[in-house]
């Protein structure tokens, strides 16, 4: 069944290696200086017209839903695999829990959690070091 058009449809992917949400954004800050940035995987996701330029790569780390990566586009990248390009900009969102995977899942629009960006609460301009510990322990 295909999702409502009016609900964007998302990926997932563990941010392998990452040791922290800062770790994460530094490193896709470092790839951007370097050229466009982008993801391989081996095929092309069979709902790839639902998820380019709308829909966006959510971030698992330590087993948490903790920021989000607008998807740009597919394309070719070598070896016969195909690129997901990302915006490097990072979107902290409501932590989720979500379990690790290999590779790279479907979230449907309605299941996404929530950007924190203009929420009241505040928790957007804390360090995301500290929003990621309060994550860890289900605070926030």
């Amino acid at each position: 069944m295909l999702a409502d058009s009016s609900s964007p449809l998302h990926l997932t992917k563990v941010a392998f290696g990452a040791a922290s949400v800062d770790h994460l954004a530094e490193r896709l800050r470092i790839r951007s200086e370097e050229g466009a940035v982008f993801l391989t995987t081996r095929y092309l996701p069979k709902r790839h017209v639902e998820v380019a330029g709308q829909g966006s790569l959510y971030w698992i780390l330590k087993h948490q839903l903790v920021a989000r990566s607008p998807i740009l586009a597919f394309g070719e990248a070598e070896g016969g695999r195909i690129a997901i390009h990302i915006d490097p900009l990072l979107v902290m969102v409501q932590a989720r829990p979500k379990r690790a995977h290999q590779g790279w899942r479907y979230l449907e629009g309605c299941d996404a959690p929530l950007d924190l960006a203009g929420d009241a609460s505040g928790i957007a301009e804390m360090p995301s070091a500290l929003a990621g510990k309060l994550a860890e322990l289900a605070l926030i």
